[in-house]
């Protein structure tokens, strides 16, 4: 039997890899009481509310036209679902943006390219 290269190894595990990330999730669902369903819409809307009063995001209201009263008649107008969704993501928002996942996505990214790049035989050479 003839010697694998690591070309071809490296083409098998991609082929593998790519066949597993194509099967589907396993799923989970289930009742949720209709009690928690009401106070998740109160406290969801009770954080959206003091965020529309700090003072930068009533600045950027003034700037787009809209007047913190203005804002806040509009989000009692979101449904169950929308003001959930936006309160769960103002946990996220940073000033500068999340820039962290980012450059662990790019350095992951790097290592990978320098991998690939060294199985098939290529060399690579930093200088300064």
């Amino acid at each position: 039997m003839p010697a694998k290269t690591p070309s071809k190894i490296l083409a098998l595990y991609l082929i593998i890899s790519l066949f597993a990330l194509t099967l589907p999730a396993p799923g989970w669902a289930m009742f949720i009481p209709s009690d928690h369903a009401a106070g998740t819409r109160t406290s969801d809307l009770a954080r959206v509310q003091s965020a529309l009063e700090s003072t930068v995001i009533q600045q950027r209201l003034v700037d787009y036209g809209l007047s913190s009263q203005d804002a806040a008649a509009r989000v009692t107008l979101l449904s169950d679902e929308q003001i959930h969704d936006f309160a769960s993501r103002l946990d996220s928002v940073q000033a500068g943006g999340d820039v962290v996942g980012e450059v662990v996505f790019l350095l992951v990214v790097a290592i990978i390219v320098v991998v690939v790049l060294e199985a098939t035989g290529h060399h690579v050479i930093i200088k300064r």
